[in-house]
């Protein structure tokens, strides 16, 4: 019997305690399509990677927990977030084990993205909804037969090349062909975490910057009842948080009655519900029974107050409108996600500058987004780029970098003047994980550069492999005498697990000299390969590599260095400070504090919560910092 394992990576977080929201509904969705009661594939066992393990797992431990169990296909599901590293592992697996055969498929598997497709750690490459196309392509994998003409398809050649794929045909398959990864044992109800679930595939909008329209432009429904009989399932397995993938929430037919049937099963108010809507065809009344179904947030695209630009982009609509529901919802004691594109085509600066102002004035301020565009694969803007001078990265996150309206500049500060304006940062905070050692983990390792040679060489075997998120602590006596050995280390770290999240961090001993720091930076940022490290490189943040000093208590000279730094630097300084320091400090000051020890005292606890920027508070302790991440920063699950 073969066997089939699939791999869906999660989006890194920007925490070690904060919650990835890693749901592999698309892996576990196909691996459900082979076990279809109808017309079952035989001769495959499928499994999915469960997210406890994608979510910690550093990059060797997860090739050698995917190497040990030995199957003989491996399926990867590529997103924005994870495709780097997935096709990382594939061709580290791929090495170990050269006759594994290798799929990928997702969003980011298109004839338009030369970044993938020129990549050489796969087999087969699957574009668009997969389930019908997966299962046929198995059957000839199973069977040894030729790939050649399947239908979205491309396949690796005997001389290394990849094939075109086969004929692009839309998928058309009802809902119900395959059963939910829910009720095959696929994917597990985590009271935990959010349940994400499909009711609706296919769009009506024709978005040009987003890759549904391409997918599909019919929409095609699980009907009420059988959503309704889904929905009532996975409430009984203990959901608490129902989050809709659909497109178009209030596209689907028969919506109102659609409402009227999840109250009904949601009486009790036990699960609370999240959707993307349409701001058309939005009224008091069905504002009123979203809330009674239990939807506590919705999230709705302004993406531009230029109506032009909206035309352009076929988005349409009216920003009015856009307010008008959204003060309907928020009434209603709806939370909101309020989306704002900043570079659509079309757009200025100054139409970025009228959003944020359209926003504030209709009382909205406090659930607006506003992020860079990305150019996405699959889309009729990528497509249209070179037409509408639209010049982006050509790897993930695919942002966009200039336009005829945008330089590179004012793009980043029009991101900073939307930030200044409503008085909040809109990127994630790169939070390092700085707690003690727990011998238990592999999350942290301490690097001594003056132990005995034996002492250096079992540290770095320790250090060798770590947690999908770790930290390597420096304790030098100084810093330029051990600086050769420190890049060192980085580096070899860096290489080991290349798309690991690490804070390398130095303690301190004295100032440090600019071309002392400058050196650690240029080798960090000569590692820049992965989304998480690009994502917010136009404002100087490397979210996959950090670099952290830390002050030790009661150094002035230290603390006057620090206090001199402008605040613009890659890296971050956190001095650390007692519990009994805590009422002392200046909410005024714009400084981080790294808090020692293993309690805090209630009213400490109030008053760093209340006067302090939460983003400059971290912890020694885990039970600190994992409680500060969950109830004042929001990191959490749920």
């Amino acid at each position: 019997m073969a066997k089939i394992q699939f791999l869906q990576l999660p989006v890194p977080p920007p925490s070690y305690f904060a919650a990835t929201g890693n749901v592999p509904l698309a892996a576990a969705s196909l691996a459900s399509c082979l076990e279809a009661k109808e017309n079952p594939i035989h001769g495959i066992t499928p499994s999915v990677i469960p997210p406890e393990d994608t979510d910690s797992l550093g990059d060797l431990d997860l090739i050698d927990r995917i190497c040990k169990e030995g199957p003989d296909f491996l399926g990867l599901s590529l997103y924005l977030w994870n495709t780097e590293r997935s096709l990382y592992i594939a061709k580290e697996v791929k090495k170990r084990n050269p006759n594994i055969q290798i799929l990928i498929g997702g969003p980011e598997v298109n004839e338009d993205n030369p970044f993938v497709l020129g990549e050489s750690g796969f087999d087969i490459a699957v574009s668009g909804e997969a389930e019908h196309n997966f299962r046929t392509l198995m059957q000839s994998l199973l069977k040894k037969d030729s790939l050649e003409d399947l239908e979205n398809v491309a396949y690796r050649r005997k001389d290394g090349t990849l094939s075109a794929f086969g004929k692009s045909a839309p998928a058309n398959f009802p809902l119900t062909d395959f059963p939910s990864p829910y009720t095959t044992g696929h994917l597990a109800v985590n009271p935990k975490r959010s349940t994400y679930l499909e009711t609706v595939r296919g769009c009506k909008s024709q978005c040009t910057y987003c890759f549904y329209p391409k997918s599909s432009q019919n929409l095609r429904t699980l009907d009420i009842k059988e959503t309704i009989q889904l929905i009532s399932n996975l409430k009984e397995k203990g959901a608490r948080e129902l989050v809709f993938l659909d497109p178009t929430f209030n596209h689907r037919p028969g919506f109102e009655n659609f409402l009227d049937a999840i109250a009904e099963v949601n009486q009790d108010g036990q699960m609370t519900m999240f959707a993307e809507l349409r701001s058309e065809g939005v009224t008091p009344k069905l504002a009123t029974k979203l809330r009674k179904a239990g939807f506590n947030r919705i999230e709705l695209g302004l993406q531009s107050v230029n109506e032009e630009t909206l035309k352009r982009v076929k988005r349409f609509g009216s920003p009015h409108k856009v307010a008008e529901v959204a003060k309907m919802l928020a009434g209603e004691g709806i939370d909101l996600l309020l989306d704002l594109i900043i570079g659509l085509p079309g757009d200025t600066p100054e139409d970025v500058e009228r959003g944020i102002h359209f926003f504030l004035e209709h009382g909205l301020g406090e659930w607006v987004q506003a992020f860079p565009l990305s150019v996405l694969p699959g889309t009729s803007m990528r497509k249209d780029a070179e037409k509408e001078g639209l010049i982006y990265m050509p790897t993930p996150p695919y942002r966009i970098i200039q336009t005829p309206n945008f330089s590179p500049e004012s793009l980043r500060d029009s991101v900073y003047f939307a930030e200044d304006l409503l008085e909040r940062r809109l990127d994630e905070f790169p939070r390092p994980f700085l707690c003690e050692r727990d011998p238990k983990l592999r999350d942290r390792f301490d690097w001594y550069p003056n132990h005995v040679r034996e002492g250096k060489q079992n540290e770095i075997q320790s250090m060798e492999r770590g947690t999908r998120h770790q930290s390597v602590w420096f304790h030098p006596n100084s810093l330029g005498e051990s600086l050769r050995e420190i890049l060192s280390i980085i580096q070899w770290k860096i290489v080991k697990e290349p798309f690991c999240t690490i804070d390398f961090v130095i303690t301190l001993p004295q100032v440090p000299k600019p071309n002392e720091i400058s050196a650690m930076e240029k080798v960090l940022n000569s590692n820049r390969n992965s989304y998480l490290a690009k994502t917010l490189a136009y404002r100087g943040e490397n979210l996959q590599h950090r670099l952290v000093f830390v002050l030790p208590e009661g150094k002035e000279n230290l603390r006057n260095w620090r206090n001199d730094l402008e605040g613009t630097e890659s890296f971050l300084v956190y001095e650390r400070i007692p519990p009994e320091e805590i009422s002392q400090l200046d909410p005024e000051d714009s400084y981080f504090y790294l808090v020692n020890g293993e309690t805090v005292t209630p009213k400490d606890w109030q008053f760093l919560k209340e006067a302090m920027d939460p983003e400059t508070i971290t912890f020694s302790a885990r039970s600190l910092e994992e409680r500060w991440c969950h109830e004042v920063l929001g990191y959490g699950e749920l």
